[in-house]
């Protein structure tokens, strides 16, 4: 069924909703096996976040190239990185897409366009740059995606890299996840601007806010603003709003978000909004989105199963992949 009101066909629909249960799936095992006990590490989960990167992805090529931070799993899953090299790499197994030295919070695998995952707030948009760059001066029509949070858009490097951008029209998009958080901070205690897209017009870049919880409003957005980077249109500023269900980091309780705000979010969860949608308004089967859930579920534990029996790291992996030859004394 062809939906009148969105312009999307069934299939389009139908695949951001399997790539938004593939982040959650993902998201809620692994959340579930480290309250177990089962492993510990570090882990920022991107819960409530999950269509701001599949409603992007879902325009993108192969080719193309993707830049996130330490909370980047659902950006990495809608890029395209099989479910298996993730778990491994998260849970620092050798099979993992960087041999188990990245976790979580460093995942890169440049063969499906996932070029960097980083650690440092801000530290993405000048990286994407320089991929987008490389790109215009080899004259292909690749574009980059940086996704980040609202609080980078206070760091230097995020005014910097926009400025950069618009001066040299690079293809590039700075996808701003405004999820009302940075870290402990909310927006309004960070950032004077109502919408950070409005930061756009001091560089002469296109801005555009819109609701990053809505996945179709959010994926014709995102294909305006691809095109126009893959046609030679320079860069765009697009801030998805969404919001952080979880706190910032796996153990954190939340407790300076305000209890009702929290509530409200949650009541409002876009995963099952959007299945809603897909049955009310645009006929698609209850049966049929039970069949994408389970196959998203066992897609996910058959990788955890996977996962937990690769071996870890040789210890020759620590003086591999550096920028200089180890030397005796």
């Amino acid at each position: 069924m062809t939906t009148i009101e969105t312009g999307l066909d069934r299939a389009t629909l139908v695949g951001l909703y399997r790539t938004a249960v593939r982040i959650h799936a993902f998201d809620e095992t692994y959340r579930a096996q480290m309250m177990s006990g089962k492993f510990a590490g570090m882990y920022y989960s991107p819960r409530g976040q999950e269509f701001a990167a599949a409603s992007v992805a879902a325009h993108l090529r192969p080719t193309d190239y993707v830049v996130t931070t330490y909370r980047g799993l659902h950006d990495q899953i809608a890029k395209g990185v099989p479910l298996r090299d993730l778990w491994a790499e998260y849970l620092g197994r050798a099979a993992g897409t960087c041999r188990g030295k990245g976790g979580p919070m460093h995942v890169t695998s440049p063969k499906h366009g996932l070029m960097v995952t980083t650690g440092v707030v801000g530290s993405g948009l000048p990286i994407a740059n320089g991929l987008a760059l490389a790109a215009q001066m080899r004259g292909t029509d690749q574009v980059t995606v940086v996704n980040f949070g609202d609080g980078a858009s206070n760091i230097g490097a995020f005014h910097e890299s926009l400025n950069l951008a618009s001066l040299w029209k690079l293809p590039v998009i700075f996808l701003c996840q405004n999820n009302k958080w940075a870290e402990y901070t909310s927006l309004a205690g960070g950032t004077t601007v109502a919408n950070i897209a409005d930061r756009a017009a001091a560089y002469s870049m296109r801005g555009l806010t819109v609701n990053g919880n809505d996945p179709v409003e959010l994926y014709r957005a995102a294909g305006d603003a691809i095109e126009r980077a893959r046609g030679g249109d320079g860069p765009t500023l697009l801030e998805a709003v969404t919001y952080r269900f979880c706190g910032h980091y796996f153990g954190d309780q939340s407790e300076y978000i305000p209890a009702e705000e929290l509530a409200a979010a949650n009541a409002a969860d876009p995963i099952p909004a959007f299945r809603a949608r897909l049955i009310d308004e645009f006929g698609l089967s209850p049966a049929d989105l039970d069949e994408i859930d389970r196959a998203a579920q066992e897609e996910v534990d058959d990788a955890a199963e996977w996962a937990f029996d690769q071996p870890l790291p040789d210890p020759s992996e620590l003086t591999t992949d550096v920028y200089a030859e180890e030397t005796s004394k």
